[in-house]
């Protein structure tokens, strides 16, 4: 192994074990710091790729980077009010903390403890897979997109919804670096008692890539753009591509 495989091993290493710190008050921080606002963003991600895939009979969703399971719960109630129905939930995440939320919160799921580059799945046996607020904290960011691909059914969806780096920022996206620097981590840090955890949060979007990076990233791993999206001043960003 190389000395930049180990430093990438060791800063993976250390994400996990901060998701593991916070995980008992996650949701509850996301729901303050978001105001509630993230809940519309993953429903419209789930309505929109129902609508690309046009089915109504999806066997497998993997949700990697899972977390609490937050994610799945919005595939199957967005699933149900669609008419669409989904056999199989998938839980990904190297998060034993997490994973144990999601555990309570979601039983009939089933959930693995694995990386987002070693997805423990068939090749070809997902219709879906998203990954939210997740991808920022992948290392190895274009291994996974490629383990997404391998997972992946032919013409089945990638789905991300991510913060994104922006170049261009006018005065409504100063306002939104703002908040994410200088209040977010602090709501964040009082509710989970750990701010360093969420002073990575912006500091992970500053060094991030930006939206035609990681359009360029999917494309090279062998995926074809259909929709991308900015909400609420450009905090978050919704990207679909299909598998070729």
């Amino acid at each position: 192994m190389s000395i930049l495989e180990q430093e990438g091993d060791v800063k993976q290493e250390k994400i996990v074990s901060m998701f593991d710190d916070i995980a008992p008050t996650y949701d509850t921080a996301n729901r303050v710091m978001s105001m509630g606002v993230d809940i519309s963003w993953r429903k419209k991600a789930c309505d929109l790729s129902f609508n690309y895939y046009g089915k109504k009979e999806i066997a497998r969703v993997v949700d990697v980077a899972c977390g609490t399971g937050d994610m799945m719960g919005y595939w199957q109630k967005q699933a149900d009010k669609a008419g669409v129905t989904i056999k199989e939930f998938v839980g990904v995440d190297p998060s034993n903390g997490m994973v144990d939320v999601a555990r309570k919160k979601f039983p009939d799921f089933h959930y693995h403890i694995a990386k987002a580059t070693e997805i423990p799945l068939e090749d070809t046996s997902a219709d879906m897979l998203s990954i939210t607020y997740g991808i920022r904290n992948v290392v190895e960011r274009q291994e996974a997109f490629y383990e997404f691909n391998r997972v992946l059914k032919q013409g089945g969806l990638v789905v991300i919804l991510e913060f994104m780096k922006d170049e261009n920022k006018n005065i409504l996206k100063k306002i939104r670096d703002f908040y994410m620097h200088k209040i977010l981590p602090y709501v964040g840090g009082a509710i989970s008692k750990n701010l360093e955890a969420y002073t990575y949060l912006p500091d992970s979007i500053e060094n991030f890539v930006t939206i035609q990076g990681m359009q360029a990233e999917l494309e090279r791993a062998g995926f074809e753009m259909l929709h991308t999206q900015s909400f609420s001043m450009d905090i978050s960003t919704l990207m679909i591509a299909r598998k070729k």
